[in-house]
């Protein structure tokens, strides 16, 4: 069975994640899949949107093909994971500047990888089930994919408070921070699939939508802009710490920031504000590749997936003891220019296992 079905039904391009029992993590494969379909329908005119869809009832994508990124590290192969990111970042480019309406249905987990295949498209569908998170700074990454825009995009300082905490979202939550557009029961999800595919009209999915429930986050955002406000995560840190502890964003701050990897939180504040600054999906993921490209052989991108995917002990051993142990000279290696550049436009040279 192939780990993702590309096919078309009448005026959509259909893209369907298959690999339910992995949560449709995404390989390498499927990224260079993928953008072959988008360089093919681009220019058909018998394809007049895309609908992106996964197999399986608990994910649309939980994120990258991990293991196999933590075995060719563990053995010193660190340009697999490079090249991964190249080709994965190319296509995340490919769908944000997509011309035709892309249509994701994010049902349960959306994750890291799974933000940008389906988050970046001009139709975003949730549901009751729904969880969006960009979970990245646990396991000793950044915020990739081109979600460190969509985290700069997010209401004020929200974009900080999920890159930092890696705090999942409901459907409200995400439609709320720009991660989602409509909110549709997952009941009413074919007959819509067999509308867009019928009509090749995204206009559709307005007679299908309804309204969200109450966003938990927009009754954070006041909290949530005054603690994450600071210009370095040190700022913020310090603000966390002077701050009386009463409102329900900073207990849910303290309570998942200090698990996470202390240079990869240094690096996720700059990342989200270079990518407001910025405002481009090309930015954004030229300047989180210069951290991932680093992060097997120089941060802690090993060691957390050791810990949360491989012995699942929960208890990484990070480089920094805390947010203090970071250096400037540390984040400056992280964040220098690579070469060869990122290379966002030339398309895949072949599928990879």
């Amino acid at each position: 069975m192939s780990d993702i079905t590309i096919r078309t039904e009448g005026r959509a391009g259909r893209i369907t994640l298959n690999r339910p029992k992995a949560l449709n993590a995404l390989t390498h494969g499927m990224c260079n899949t993928i953008e072959h379909a988008l360089d093919r329908w681009r220019d058909d005119p018998e394809v007049a949107l895309i609908v992106i869809d996964g197999a399986g009832d608990k994910a649309f994508c939980a994120g990258g093909d991990i293991q196999k990124l933590y075995d060719a590290g563990r053995a010193g192969d660190f340009d697999y994971a490079r090249q991964f990111w190249r080709d994965e970042y190319r296509m995340n480019a490919k769908l944000a500047n997509f011309p035709k309406p892309i249509v994701a249905f994010l049902h349960g987990f959306t994750m890291g990888g799974g933000v940008g295949v389906g988050c970046h498209g001009s139709h975003r569908v949730v549901c009751a089930d729904s969880q969006i998170a960009m979970p990245e700074v646990s396991i000793g990454l950044v915020p990739d994919v081109g979600g460190s825009l969509l985290l700069a995009r997010a209401p004020g300082r929200i974009g900080e408070y999920i890159g930092l905490t890696a705090d999942r979202m409901d459907a409200a939550d995400a439609i709320y921070a720009g991660f989602a557009d409509h909110y549709i029961p997952r009941d009413d999800w074919p007959a819509l699939i067999d509308t867009l595919c019928r009509t090749g009209d995204a206009g559709q999915i307005e007679e299908f939508a309804q309204t969200p429930p109450r966003a938990r986050l927009a009754d954070w955002q006041a909290d949530i802009d005054t603690l994450f406000a600071g210009e370095s995560f040190g700022d913020i840190c310090r603000t966390l710490d002077q701050q009386t502890k009463t409102s329900p964003a900073h207990a849910q701050a303290d309570k998942l920031m200090p698990r996470h990897s202390p240079l990869s939180q240094w690096a996720t504040v700059a990342l989200i504000h270079a990518a407001r600054a910025a405002d481009t999906v090309e930015a954004a993921l030229t300047h989180e590749f210069r951290f991932t490209s680093r992060a097997m052989e120089h941060g802690d991108f090993l060691e957390g997936v050791r810990a949360a995917i491989i012995d699942r002990d929960r208890s990484p051993t990070w480089q920094h003891a805390s947010w203090q142990d970071v250096t400037e000279a540390l984040l400056a290696r992280m964040s220098a220019p690579v070469t060869p550049p990122l290379d966002l436009i030339s398309k895949a040279k072949g599928l990879h296992a």
